[in-house]
């Protein structure tokens, strides 16, 4: 009878400590799929989420509004979650959403577009590319490449399609963008705006420019699909993408290194979408009550294009052919 109730009680002992941590609930507010970045980035949090023994992913798709994301935050909070990643679809409006999750002890962890209030709240980490960095190797490399071919002294005209007007990539390469092209004086901007990070609005804005400027040389697109979107418009009215006009994007997806091996973009700057480790190494630090830096971690990224060998100050240029089958995502 003894030993019945010492195995009953060690039973039950090893169960409450396996649901010590059997719902520990990890809510994830992302901003939308505008991309294939973006698609890659999710499916990699949420794949390392529900892999995760004793982890419950809530998980909410903000679909490119802000009041979307505050919605869904309070929802978190009114359910109780034991931490949230947050990425934010624009970087401004989040201090009292934000200080709403601190007033309830819940700890957050921002990925990727980081809030400007980050110093007002408290977060336990950060992770994110360094969108200053990104702009300003983008210009850079257009610039070393029209040296190498002989145009480092030519008038060029660069059109630069932003991402989403207010979110901390397009804020931050757009810096990276402008602050490059000083130091080209012969690169000269002559059309600048917004194409929400997407292929179909990419493809529209570019379609406009090619109505309403007489010459364009180079195209900077804040991320791959707005170039992806360019490239057919630039097909369409009868041009040849990345011979007639130069193109460099940004993200490095695996669809603009199949553009760049086919000729129709020149380059792309890398920002990994892959989150997920990341995500998994701090979230068991918090469980294991460890403090984490409140520094931001910019992963190490790359340059890729037609035939490497650019040289950007911080990076050389990788073939993009040499390295395709490597490519995750």
């Amino acid at each position: 009878m003894k030993k019945l109730l010492a195995l009953a009680l060690a039973l039950v002992m090893v169960l409450g400590a396996a649901s010590a941590f059997a719902d520990y609930k990890v809510a994830f507010s992302q901003i939308g799929q505008e991309s294939d970045w973006r698609t890659a980035n999710t499916d990699s949090i949420k794949a390392a989420i529900e892999n995760h023994e004793g982890w419950e992913l809530i998980y909410d798709d903000a679909q490119q509004k802000q009041e979307n994301q505050i919605k869904a935050l309070r929802n978190f909070i009114t359910q109780g979650v034991d931490v949230i990643l947050f990425t934010g679809v624009v970087s401004t409006g989040w201090e009292e959403v934000l200080k709403e999750v601190n007033d309830e002890g819940i700890p957050l962890i921002l990925v990727d577009r980081l809030p400007d209030c980050i110093d007002q709240i408290d977060y336990v980490a950060a992770f994110g590319g360094d969108f200053v960095e990104e702009g300003r190797r983008q210009v850079a490399w257009a610039g070393e490449y029209l040296k190498s071919i002989g145009r480092g002294e030519e008038e060029v005209n660069v059109v630069i399609m932003e991402g989403t007007t207010g979110a901390s990539a397009q804020v931050g390469r757009t810096e990276g963008n402008l602050a490059a092209i000083e130091a080209y004086p012969n690169m000269k901007v002559v059309g600048q705006q917004s194409g929400n990070f997407t292929r179909a609005e990419g493809q529209a804005l570019m379609e406009s420019w090619l109505k309403s400027i007489d010459k364009i040389d180079v195209l900077i697109a804040q991320n791959d699909d707005m170039a992806l979107g360019a490239v057919d418009a630039i097909k369409a009215a009868g041009k040849v993408p990345g011979k007639d006009i130069i193109i460099v994007g940004c993200d490095s997806v695996k669809a603009a290194f199949d553009a760049i091996v086919a000729g129709d973009m020149n380059a792309t700057i890398e920002c990994t979408p892959l989150y997920g480790p990341f995500v998994v190494e701090a979230v068991e630090k918090l469980q294991a009550g460890e403090t984490m830096s409140k520094e931001i971690i910019h992963p190490e990224e790359g340059a890729f294009d037609t035939d490497g060998g650019i040289d950007l100050g911080t990076v050389v240029s990788v073939k993009a052919a040499d390295v395709i089958d490597q490519r995750q995502y």
